[in-house]
């Protein structure tokens, strides 16, 4: 990238934020901090009102904006396929609201980069899962995520299955964060009720009312410092495990089922990240694929396998006879 590039990167960078370290912005562009103050310098000189404080960071001052921003051919393919990926992981109102939002980003393209995006978003398809999704189970999305940005206290009709029982509670919660994994969203929250950290999954919300309190956001952990936490205290349990590639097909959508996360290549296997809050279950499953199945980590589900497969050799060995 040259320096007239990175220059109007670094204005739509900090435009994009309320306040941009020094430090970030070396980070993003592979820059030293030394070029930093001089590209910074550069901005005023040509008449951008940067605002720099030390310690803090820099900022714009209110009120300037950047005229309308164009897209390259790239970086408009690429916001089209997060856009068909987003589009199957949202509720109906978020659905809109990205249309809206692609609508606009094909008006300031240039006619050939919109024949372009055209073209592509015809022949891009992202197909939904086999297994049975509820239509309402992500209707309640939007309005967390306002919470989340008001920090506003929420109260949820919320359904709890209990053994061969549904248990419905009313729960008033300071929700921090949003986190998709085993193919559901989960909202994490400070719930009254329990007085401590919950991971609520949407599909169970029946119902959510705004209230009127607000809480204070800076008193709750991030989303990741939550993760992180919980996978300390072993409420969930990042499990990495290695298929062979001949099997990973007839894996299909069962492997949801068990918090499945994400999957790379690793030579001639499949490298696959769970996060699991019942590895017991998830090892009685990797158990059914004998040889074809390798665990990474942890050690602990390690020995967890280990232990069930020794419970099964007694299983299986022979009677003894006098």
């Amino acid at each position: 990238m040259n320096r007239i590039d990175r220059l109007h990167a670094i204005l739509v960078h900090l435009q994009s934020k309320k306040r941009v370290t020094g430090q970030e912005i070396a980070d993003r562009f592979g820059i030293s901090l030394r070029s930093v103050y001089r590209d910074v310098k550069a901005l005023e000189e040509s008449g951008v009102p940067v605002i720099g404080e030390a310690g803090i960071g820099y900022s714009i001052m209110e009120g300037y904006r950047l005229p309308p921003i164009m897209f390259t051919q790239e970086e408009a393919s690429a916001l089209l396929m997060g856009v068909k990926l987003t589009e199957k992981f949202t509720d109906e109102l978020t659905r809109k609201q990205i249309e809206n939002a692609l609508f606009k980003i094909k008006s300031v393209l240039r006619t050939p980069d919109r024949e372009h995006l055209e073209q592509l978003s015809d022949n891009v398809v992202v197909s939904a899962a086999r297994l049975p999704v509820d239509e309402n189970s992500n209707k309640f999305l939007g309005a967390l995520q306002k919470a989340i940005v008001a920090s506003l206290v929420v109260q949820l009709s919320y359904s709890t299955p209990y053994r061969e029982e549904e248990q419905q509670t009313f729960r008033r919660i300071e929700p921090i964060g949003l986190c998709y994994y085993g193919q559901a969203w989960h909202c994490f929250a400070w719930c009254h009720l329990r007085k401590d950290y919950r991971d609520f999954k949407l599909t169970r919300i029946q119902d959510l009312i705004f209230t009127a309190e607000t809480f204070c956001r800076e008193q709750h952990p991030s989303v990741q410092e939550y993760l992180d936490r919980m996978k300390r205290q072993h409420d969930v349990q990042e499990v990495k495990v290695l298929f062979d590639k001949n099997v990973v097909r007839y894996l299909g959508e069962q492997k949801y089922y068990y918090g499945f996360v994400a999957q790379e290549p690793a030579l001639d296997k499949i490298r696959m990240t769970f996060l699991t809050g019942h590895p017991e279950f998830m090892a009685r499953w990797l158990l059914s694929y004998t040889d074809m199945v390798e665990v990474e980590s942890p050690d602990s589900f390690k020995e967890l396998i280990l232990k069930l497969f020794g419970q099964l050799q007694q299983k299986l060995s022979p009677l003894k006879t006098c």
